[in-house]
């Protein structure tokens, strides 16, 4: 488990975020709430995730780890 899972964790949590005010906006409170259980339970994962890389990782392990998920991200972004 490492901080490319926390990251995801945090991607997904964002994305069910928007989805959930989007539904608002549209009067869907149903669905509304699905997407902010959803977005809960992605920040609870990133939470155990983050939590873990902080008793295995040394600050420089995290620090190496954080900026590959970095290049990761801007390769993603780059390729879109």
């Amino acid at each position: 488990m490492g901080l490319d899972e926390t990251t995801r964790q945090l991607q997904l949590a964002l994305h069910d975020a928007q989805v959930a005010f989007d539904c608002i906006g549209l009067g869907h409170l149903d669905r509304a709430h699905t997407h902010v259980i959803t977005a809960r339970a992605a920040l609870d994962a990133a939470e155990a995730t983050l939590r873990h890389a902080l008793d295995e990782l040394s600050p420089a392990a995290a620090a190496r780890e954080g900026a590959q998920v970095m290049d990761a991200l801007e390769g993603q972004e780059a390729g879109r």
